[in-house]
């Protein structure tokens, strides 16, 4: 595989630090380094989308977008993210959820495929709902709606709930990104976490609009066999202010006190050493996922 583009994760906290400024410590670090980033794809006329964003005035090739979860088409989760998705200038969004809620399916396939029809997000943008896993949905975008011109980006989530650390494995949100990337294409799964509180899903918002932002060039130059996945886990911080920050840091092997039961935006505790510490501390917790979990079994 020859690297074309290189994802910018440490630009990025140096951009998002700026959202936690009021809260907190003003001295939330950065961690970790670049993943490299590399697929080409070609633009896909069947793709169903509607319009977004005005385009910008130069000619510029529309970053085409895949959205999924495990919440179910009809969650909150998935119908903020699309709306938000929409702001962003050339841009194509698609999306194909599950038709119920399936947390917790992991990488999962069913023998067969299932069937799908057609069906709308909360706000109305039209999708295609999968009697199936997250991971049958996005096996039905890429053989049926992509039709073999695979999108150029898959963003699945938002989720509600964490999907940090162990609990990664066993996520749909996550395995759905997990099945695109073993199909070449670069994923984006993100999740909200609600522990102890409602999850506040605008909250992840705008650091997936800045990942893309600063990644739109990676992403499309990106040629590989094996995609990417950064897996996104935002503190929800309902009467503590403000998420502390972005920190790019590493997928948690255990949890060293247990599973995390509560998350403490108020924090002054710095330098988190993995995904699970970060996140009950305040921040928001960026991982590029190790090249074995996104494989998964052999």
């Amino acid at each position: 595989m020859t690297p074309r583009g290189r994802f910018a994760p440490a630009l990025l906290v140096a951009v998002l630090l700026l959202v936690g400024a009021g809260c907190g410590d003003d001295d939330a670090s950065e961690g970790g380094t670049e993943p490299t980033a590399e697929l080409s794809v070609e633009p896909s006329p069947e793709a169903t989308v509607e319009p977004t964003a005005e385009p910008s005035p130069e000619s510029v090739q529309p970053l085409r977008i895949l959205v999924t979860n495990d919440d179910g088409v009809g969650a909150e989760g998935i119908d903020i993210v699309v709306e938000a998705l929409r702001t962003l200038p050339d841009v194509e969004i698609t999306v194909v959820a599950p038709a119920e809620n399936q947390s917790g399916t992991g990488d999962t396939l069913s023998d067969v495929a299932p069937p799908a029809e057609e069906a709308a997000t909360l706000s109305g943008y039209p999708a295609t709902a999968v009697s199936g896993t997250p991971g049958d949905s996005v096996r039905h975008a890429l053989d049926v709606v992509f039709a073999g011109n695979p999108p150029d980006l898959i963003v699945s989530g938002s989720n509600e709930g964490q999907n940090v650390g162990p609990w990664a494995e066993l996520s749909g949100t996550v395995g759905a990104a997990r099945i695109g990337a073993r199909a070449g294409v670069p994923a984006f799964a993100i999740s909200q976490a609600a522990l102890g509180v409602e999850p506040d899903f605008e909250a992840g918002v705008p650091f997936l609009l800045e990942w893309i932002t600063q990644n739109r060039e990676a992403v499309l130059a990106f040629e590989g066999d094996l995609g990417p996945v950064t897996n996104l886990n935002v503190a929800s911080c309902e009467g503590q202010g403000e998420v502390r920050g972005l920190v790019e840091v590493p997928l948690a092997t255990e949890f060293a006190e247990g599973e995390p039961l509560g998350i403490d935006c108020t924090s002054t505790q710095e330098n988190p050493d993995d995904d699970a510490t970060a996140l009950v501390n305040g921040y928001a917790a960026l991982t590029v996922l190790p090249e074995d979990f996104v494989r998964g079994a052999a």
